[in-house]
């Protein structure tokens, strides 16, 4: 084992009062060479999106250590900018895993050493609460505690900007630069919480921000008529998946004069062990495993889910056959995009220069169907800050309205007093279009397919190649650098007709003409295909893996899911020559 890593251990093993759950770990690691070394052996790595890792002692850790660390890099850079913007101070939310409330209290003690105020909430939040309580508390930056929807043994730590979006490029490097230089985890100041608490430095906030917040999500939904009626008796499922979701939602569903619905009752405890599903994700089916009795029993319409912090959503429709079939997030943000465009248009509210925000690997149906309504789509890096960055741009030059956000990883934005995404918009308008399709006698099922047939039938896949361990980047960074020097200039069957790299900004024809793309630098690349194909490759910006992103569309459902089956194929074969190389 390396000298360092065995050094490190021992100078952490060393210290003084260390949290209980610190001492075990370390008991633990005691002869595990190969843990120390994924242990220690490097730094969790803080980029634009914050920090996210397994829970325990080491430098590669969430701790409180590693928390102090991060607080402490936002903390010395707050103390560059001039005094009244350093005083507006930094709000802080956590979710229900282990250690979040801990990490978020550890958080405000640094800063407190540093006389920056905070607003700490006084129990589990949402994450797009947290954003609202940014910008309504006009504070500089907030501080988010949570690994969104990653097993119980992951938490993490993200960075908002004063706008309520995930702190931008330049300021996050800044940070990213302090916190590095703060290398001596055991020696970062904390001041008590009782003397922050009685200086009024730490404050406590909860109910007042929930009000605010609840009363901006009751403008989410467009046609309140059809909720009085038909949404009152339209009945689904809703779970918050043991997090967040459970403080507010209900609330807001109630608020909105939905009261027909039911939760899954053991799923609306906030467990940070996730006892009845794993992978807490509403992307994954078995998510759903619990909402589905449910749902039989009760005869719900739809299904609905929330991540432990409550910024995705997912859903499942009943089919014909009285079974549940789960969306994608592509045909979730579509069939969400049809309905706001078609219930404005038909109360005329629909304005002239309406715009939705997407990321460049979501579907492009929502393309479509916003040209049929005269709607613009702005196309944008992964990451939901550069949707936040365009909705303030819209705001700033007043060239755009903005009408709908969304990235394919069930992240969507209806109401821009978020900067983020907001699953607990999202279950209000969700609902109502549910209640729309019931009004016609039919379920959102059917909504799905006559937007398909209208549109064309569209379908996707993304494959998440895992590398772990130290030499992970390395392997990520490889596969990268082989697409680049070897581009695709066919792909199962069929000719590339273009293809993008966003890390040079450029766009390359068949021809090899170039023009240049007017977009952040991004380590992506994306190309298209003569029949409609795209298939995108980029690094994961918080978990080691190379995300593979694949769309096809045909003209029917049978057409489509055997084109998808035939890429995916052709694809895996792709993806295991490029990990052999």
């Amino acid at each position: 084992m390396n000298d360092n890593i065995e050094h490190a251990y021992q100078e952490w093993s060393k210290q003084p009062n260390l949290p209980e759950n610190i001492v075990l770990d370390l008991r633990q690691l005691k002869n595990a060479p190969d843990k120390q070394e994924d242990a220690f052996g490097t730094f969790l790595s803080f980029g634009t999106a914050g920090m996210r890792g397994i829970m325990g002692a080491g430098t590669n850790r969430m701790n409180i250590y590693t928390v102090r660390q991060a607080a402490e890099g936002l903390a010395s850079f707050m103390d560059t900018l001039d005094e009244a913007t350093r005083k507006r101070g930094v709000a802080i939310s956590f979710d229900s895993r282990y250690h979040s409330k801990e990490f978020a209290h550890e958080s405000a003690k640094v800063l407190g050493y540093h006389d920056i105020p905070t607003f700490v909430f006084d129990d589990i939040r949402p994450t797009p609460e947290l954003s609202f309580a940014v910008r309504h508390l006009h504070t500089y930056a907030g501080i988010m505690i949570t690994a969104s929807h990653n097993p119980k043994q992951y938490n993490g730590f993200k960075i908002y900007g004063e706008d309520g979006g995930q702190m931008p490029p330049k300021e996050s490097d800044l940070i990213t630069s302090y916190i590095r230089k703060n290398s001596d985890l055991f020696a970062i100041h904390v001041k008590p919480e009782q003397a922050l608490r009685e200086a009024k430095i730490m404050n406590l906030i909860g109910e007042d921000v929930d009000i605010d917040y609840l009363d901006n999500v009751k403008t989410v939904n467009i046609d309140h008529n059809l909720i009085n009626t038909v949404g009152k008796d339209m009945k689904f499922v809703y779970s918050p998946l043991h997090g967040t979701g459970k403080v507010i939602a209900r609330r807001a569903l109630e608020e909105a004069g939905f009261s027909n619905y039911v939760v899954v009752p053991e799923q609306t405890i906030a467990d940070p062990e996730f006892p009845t599903t794993p992978f807490p994700n509403p992307e994954f089916p078995q998510a759903f495993d619990l909402a589905r009795k449910l749902g039989k029993k009760v005869s719900a319409d739809v299904l609905i889910a929330s991540d432990p912090d409550a910024d995705r959503l997912g859903a499942a429709v009943r089919q014909p056959d009285g079974s549940y079939q789960l969306l994608s997030g592509n045909q979730i943000a579509s069939v969400l995009l049809n309905y706001i465009l078609s219930a404005k248009k038909k109360a005329g509210s629909l304005p002239d220069n309406g715009t939705i925000v997407k990321s460049i690997v979501s579907t492009d149906l929502a393309v479509k169907i916003a040209a049929d309504y005269g709607v613009t789509t702005n196309n944008v890096l992964t990451g939901f800050k550069f949707i936040a960055e365009a909705i303030h741009h819209y705001e700033t030059k007043h060239d755009h309205t903005f009408l709908f956000g969304f990235e394919e990883s069930f992240g969507y934005l209806i109401k821009p007093f978020v900067r983020d995404k907001d699953a607990i918009q999202t279950v209000l308008l969700l609902a109502e279009v549910a209640a729309y399709y019931k009004s016609q006698g039919k379920t959102l099922y059917d909504g799905v397919q006559e937007m398909f047939k209208k549109y064309g039938y569209y379908a996707e896949k993304t494959i998440a190649k895992e590398f772990d361990g130290l030499d992970g980047k390395d392997k990520m960074a490889h596969i990268m650098s082989e697409l680049r020097d070897n581009p695709l200039t066919e792909f199962n069957g069929h000719k590339v007709i273009s293809h993008a790299d966003y890390a040079s900004s450029t766009l390359t024809d068949r021809d090899g003409q170039q023009k240049p793309i007017d977009l952040p630098k991004s380590n992506v690349l994306k190309y298209w295909l003569d029949d409609e194909t795209w298939l995108a490759v980029r690094p994961s910006g918080t978990e080691p893996k190379v995300k593979f992103y694949l769309e096809v569309v045909d003209k029917n459902q049978e057409a489509v899911d055997a084109k998808l089956a035939s890429d995916v194929d052709a694809l895996d074969k792709v993806i295991e020559q490029l990990v052999k190389n």
